[in-house]
């Protein structure tokens, strides 16, 4: 078991982000998952991400407030322990329309250089 506490999260810059901290909780580093890394960001009203995408997919999990995103042709408001996921090379854009911070899981695979 590889246990990592909150404490010890180290904060790291997402490209193409506005208006948030990240905070690594799991990966990229000895002892933790070998295929994927978990992130928290939070996101200040205003804040967002994209548009971009990536050749992998990622999920995206709201602990706190709401998060909309937004894929070509579709649209929707993610709150409070719902979850999405982002295909590869699924193009999105996600923003925080409301007053309150949104905390958001962030579940990713390695990118293949860091293998």
């Amino acid at each position: 078991m590889h246990v990592k506490r909150f404490e010890d999260a180290q904060p790291y810059v997402a490209p193409n982000h506005r208006e948030v901290t990240g905070l690594r909780l799991q990966g990229f580093e000895e002892g933790g998952p070998r295929n994927q890394w978990v992130g928290l960001s939070q996101f200040l009203p205003g804040g967002g991400a994209g548009p971009d995408a990536t050749p992998f997919e990622k999920v995206y999990v709201v602990l706190e407030g709401e998060m909309t995103v937004m894929t070509e042709g579709e649209e929707t408001v993610l709150g409070k322990y719902d979850s999405c996921t982002i295909a590869p090379g699924e193009n999105r854009t996600i923003e925080n329309r409301s007053n309150h911070v949104c905390a958001m899981l962030v579940i990713m695979p390695y990118p293949p250089e860091a293998n």
